[in-house]
């Protein structure tokens, strides 16, 4: 666990001295099943962005869900919170970033499933998938943000 936390602090620390600004200052809480490694690599990697990130390991996550009004159409493995968002699934660390900074009227935004290449989900750079808006209120989801291959 420390050695975790070492080298995430490593990472931000050099993505701090090289960009001159935090990455991230946000406390993000992660709510996950014990055993799931993906949800660890993805927790690992907004730590290491500058987060500061709290795992709650849930052997229920379905209370998770319940608890954040996740719609079962945009489940995804995980649940965070950041700065009152829920960010559900293996959001990118790009459209976490939108997202804090545009501050939208949204509850949040998600990945369903556990789309192959999406960040905890391995390094694919012809991962294709969408992240979608968590709407307030029983609004219908949009597309937020788009994952396509690197070409």
């Amino acid at each position: 666990m420390l050695r975790r936390h070492f080298v995430a602090g490593t990472i931000a620390g050099i993505a701090l001295f090289a960009t001159g600004t935090a990455a991230a200052t946000s406390t993000m809480a992660v709510y996950k099943d014990p055993q799931c490694g993906c949800c660890e690599q993805w927790a690992d990697a907004m730590e290491a962005a500058g987060y500061k990130v709290e795992v709650h390991d849930e052997a229920d996550m379905s209370v998770i869900k319940t608890r954040f009004a996740v719609p079962a159409d945009v489940e995804g493995c995980h649940t965070a919170i950041v700065d009152g968002y829920v960010v559900e699934g293996h959001v990118p660390l790009e459209a976490v970033r939108k997202l804090l900074a545009e501050r939208p009227d949204i509850a949040g935004i998600a990945v369903p499933g556990m789309p192959a290449g999406s960040l905890g989900m391995g390094n694919d750079p012809q991962a294709s998938y969408d992240v979608y808006t968590i709407a307030k209120a029983g609004a219908q989801s949009t597309v937020y943000y788009q994952v396509r291959p690197v070409k």
